[in-house]
């Protein structure tokens, strides 16, 4: 079936997994109802809901079951083998209805100064 060039899908072969475009999952949102959700901000999912809920899609469900412990949203889109943005997006529907919550890293309290990165850039360009 691999060279027959009648059938519409012949470039698709059992190794090529699902192929759903990423706005089809997101209902063509590209950014979170809620949050910013940084690459590094850890994410956890709270209880289960009692009864699945029909507004809740497959992928969801994934990211409430990958997220029962603390993850980065970064290996958890990994986990769930989906795209970040896609996975920002699910995670803003469920921050909104209260099913996961969010830690955001804390900032760096004190940067160097700038005299110093000066010196550390000009000693650079010296070598």
């Amino acid at each position: 079936m691999r060279g027959d060039t009648s059938d519409p899908h012949h470039w698709l072969d059992g190794d090529a997994g699902p192929v759903v475009r990423p706005y089809t999952v997101t209902a063509g949102r590209a950014r979170p109802a809620a949050g910013g959700f940084d690459v590094v901000a850890f994410v956890v999912a709270g209880a289960p809901p009692a009864t699945a809920d029909p507004r809740l899609q497959p992928e969801h469900h994934a990211i409430l079951g990958n997220s029962q412990q603390p993850i980065s949203v970064a290996e958890l889109a990994a986990q769930v083998d989906l795209a970040l943005g896609v996975v920002r997006v699910l995670l803003g529907d469920l921050l909104a209805e209260g099913l996961i919550a969010m830690y955001e890293p804390q900032p760096a309290a004190n940067f160097p100064d700038d005299k110093i990165l000066k010196a550390v850039v000009n000693g650079l360009r010296a070598l």
